[in-house]
């Protein structure tokens, strides 16, 4: 069976996905995303408040313009990475994992019975109000929506190995700034050596049980892509929606000025 999620065929056929986080809450960026070609984007309500109409509106985008809808959402709370999938999201995605029950946790929220807790429902976007169902939805539903935790703190290293043999957890999305934080340092330090070292075997556990790693970038985006993908990432976040577009303004008032 093919899959329809487009950032599992990507991943699935051996490419490198591209994608980039919205915090705005513009459904027309979210459709932009997926006409400029990328293949998924990240919908973040872990630090963007979207209890309402407007997450829904922006996985709608998503899914018109043809990236996968991928949502982030706060652990502790499994309750939302259901209604995440009911209001249509491709992928989710939970923050701050710090060990192996808790990765189990994430998985089991998001599968059906037995294989999970997740509730059925029909009448949702996700069930297309009521035309999708059955025993095929379902199987169809837990083999390929994907899931994803964020390896953003120490504490999860020694448990690498078994959070990715984990069954249904499909990637991790790894977090150098948290990361950074949980050392003891006070700011991001992305490039400090242990940080990197972290990355590096999170992307050995990961390839090891056949699971994906996603990383995110700043410019130079090549040289940047380049680097993480030499040590095993095969999703490629291209920054946040915000803050392209403040660089892309503030370039241009810097050189207008100057001229």
């Amino acid at each position: 069976m093919s899959t329809q999620i487009k950032l599992r065929r990507v991943l699935t056929e051996g490419g490198i996905a591209l994608g980039s986080c919205i915090d705005s809450f513009s459904p027309a960026v979210a459709e932009l995303a997926g006409y400029a070609g990328l293949d998924f984007l990240r919908i973040d309500t872990e630090y963007s408040w979207r209890r309402d109409d407007s997450l829904e509106h922006m996985i709608r985008a998503c899914r018109i313009g043809g990236a996968t809808p991928l949502v982030r959402v706060e652990k502790g709370q499994p309750y939302l990475i259901s209604k995440a999938f009911q209001a249509g999201a491709e992928a989710i995605l939970v923050s701050d994992i710090t060990g192996y029950e808790e990765a189990v946790e994430v998985v089991r929220a998001a599968r059906f019975a037995p294989n999970g807790v997740r509730g059925y429902s029909i009448h949702t976007a996700a069930g297309r109000w009521g035309m999708a169902g059955g025993a095929r939805w379902v199987e169809q539903s837990d083999a390929e929506l994907m899931v994803g935790i964020m390896i953003e703190n120490r504490e999860i290293l020694g448990d690498l190995d078994r959070i990715f043999a984990i069954r249904g957890l499909d990637f991790c999305l790894f977090g150098p700034s948290d990361f950074s934080l949980s050392m003891g340092y006070r700011e991001p330090r992305t490039n400090d050596e242990t940080v990197q070292d972290a990355l590096r075997r999170t992307c050995e556990a990961a390839a090891a049980h056949g699971k994906w790693v996603a990383m995110g970038i700043k410019q130079p985006w090549a040289e940047q892509a380049a680097r993480y993908t030499a040590i095993g990432c095969r999703m490629i976040e291209l920054s946040h929606d915000v803050a392209i577009l403040a660089s892309v303004w503030s370039a241009a008032r810097k050189e207008i000025r100057e001229s």
